[in-house]
């Protein structure tokens, strides 16, 4: 009690653990709730994108210049070149006007192109219609939102909630476009993406919780810093390139499962969706495991190291059912725990007033990949066949693990609270705190007079944020 007592006279209330010290390892129910709720939105929102997927070259035929596959591969590919340019203008939007309004404008961009999309009498309308839909680029603003809400040792659970949700709408689309397709056609599918699209706002304005902080209205670092940070730059090269094999892979896949293994494409969701669900037995306690010994970066390496012996997989043996299916299982582990970890790094190494930018430049860099990926493959494909894919596939993942590995680790955050002096003026003051060198968010108890501040100890000046809010010196 006398060691309680004399933390209190110092000012400083939490920064050393109590006798009752609360939980830290649990989500709340509000963190539980936000992240259930993005996740959801990503998957009406991918959803929409992967029922395209199986059946749109088919569709595409049926339309006046649709015969040209010059025109209908852009018509296709157009959707992620879009999406690349504008994350960045997105991400960094969310930053200054709020997150939920440039969501909902990107929603209904995306709602607004879908119906274009079914409207589109030609291959040159189609075109466009999936550039305006592409130009709701919605998701750097929707995983910043998910750093905004829930807290730094929690976010890769969140991160893995959404990761996890993109892998399963892939698995289910495959499944259930054909169907679709056949059922109501290309018209009502865009019907049906337009109205998953609509129906995200409310789910997004009514259940999402809103940060419990407003955002400081302080200036953001300059772009290109962000950008040409070197920590964030191994990030953004990595989501890149988990895109572009990605991609790269699925032209050769599909063709193995055909003509080595004799499987009609009707059939290889019986192989994506068993994988894509065992792989979430290993991605799970993973992510548990590396939140809670704090090996986020171990985790990061072992995953890329996965990726590239999933290439090496199918180089080497990739021609019978079972090591394409085992190959495809190591893959989607890879995958899925990648998806999850590194937008989380992104979040907690950008700086807090540009975590939209920085995000914005990460699923740039993301839609790059995916566009690049197919051509790439193809172009290595056409050359020196399925073999001179996988092979560069695996060049690519090891030559990220080699720059992944000189990566700083992670910065040490601490969250301390602090008793604020009869004479300071609160008003300004979370502005204050956070213009101090290493705060991260800070938030003020006007009626009790306590300060809650996330710090980078690495940073932090004890003694200067003691001044600022007129406390005594802390005991040596």
């Amino acid at each position: 009690m006398q060691g309680a007592s004399r933390l209190l006279e110092s000012g400083l209330l939490v920064s050393l653990p109590d006798m009752n010290p609360p939980i830290k390892d649990r989500m709340t129910r509000t963190e539980l709730r936000a992240g259930a709720a993005l996740a959801s939105i990503f998957a009406l929102r991918m959803l929409g994108l992967f029922l395209v997927l199986p059946v749109f070259s088919v569709f595409a035929k049926t339309l006046p210049g649709g015969d040209n596959i010059l025109w209908t591969g852009l018509a296709f590919g157009v959707f992620g070149l879009t999406q690349g340019f504008m994350q960045i203008p997105f991400g960094m939007a969310s930053d200054r006007f709020g997150r939920k309004p440039v969501i909902v404008f990107g929603l209904l961009l995306y709602a607004a192109g879908s119906l274009m999309a079914m409207w589109a009498p030609d291959i040159w309308w189609m075109t466009a219609a999936r550039a305006l839909q592409g130009l709701g680029a919605i998701s750097a603003a929707v995983t910043a939102l998910a750093a905004d809400l829930v807290r730094e040792q929690h976010r890769t659970k969140v991160m893995a909630m959404i990761g996890s949700t993109i892998g399963l709408v892939f698995a289910a689309s495959l499944v259930i476009a054909p169907a679709l397709y056949s059922a109501i056609g290309m018209d009502g599918i865009f019907l049906v993406i337009a109205c998953m699209a609509v129906l995200a706002i409310p789910l997004l304005l009514k259940v999402v919780p809103d940060p419990e902080a407003p955002p400081v209205k302080l200036p953001p670092p300059p772009f290109a810093k962000v950008i040409g940070d070197s920590q964030l730059m191994r990030l953004n090269f990595g989501v890149f390139t988990v895109h572009l094999v990605q991609m790269a892979m699925f032209l050769m896949i599909p063709l193995a499962l055909v003509e080595q293994v004799g499987m009609p494409v009707t059939a290889h969701w019986k192989i994506y969706l068993p994988v894509v669900l065992a792989s979430f037995v290993i991605m799970v306690p993973a992510i548990i495991w590396s939140e809670r010994r704090a090996r986020n970066k171990t985790l990061l390496l072992a995953a890329i190291l996965a990726m590239a012996a999933s290439q090496l997989m199918f180089l080497v043996s990739g021609d019978t059912l079972w090591t394409i299916a085992g190959g495809l299982f190591v893959f989607f582990t890879a995958f899925n725990l990648l998806e999850a970890s590194l937008p989380s790094l992104v979040s907690r190494i950008a700086p807090p007033t540009a975590k939209g930018a920085a995000l914005g430049a990460f699923n740039t860099s993301q839609a790059l990949g995916a566009a690049l990926g197919s051509s790439v493959g193809g172009a290595i494909a056409l050359n020196f066949g399925a073999r001179g894919v996988f092979v560069f596939c695996t060049v690519l993942a090891l030559g990220w693990w080699l720059w992944a590995r000189t990566m700083r680790p992670l910065p040490v955050i601490e969250v301390r609270e602090y008793e604020i002096g009869e004479d300071v003026d609160i008003d300004g003051l979370r502005a204050q705190l956070m213009s101090l060198p290493g705060a991260r968010e800070a938030t003020i108890e006007a009626e009790r007079r306590i300060a809650s501040v996330k710090v980078n100890l690495e940073l932090w000046d004890e003694a200067r944020v003691r001044r600022l809010l007129g406390l005594p010196a802390a005991a040596h």
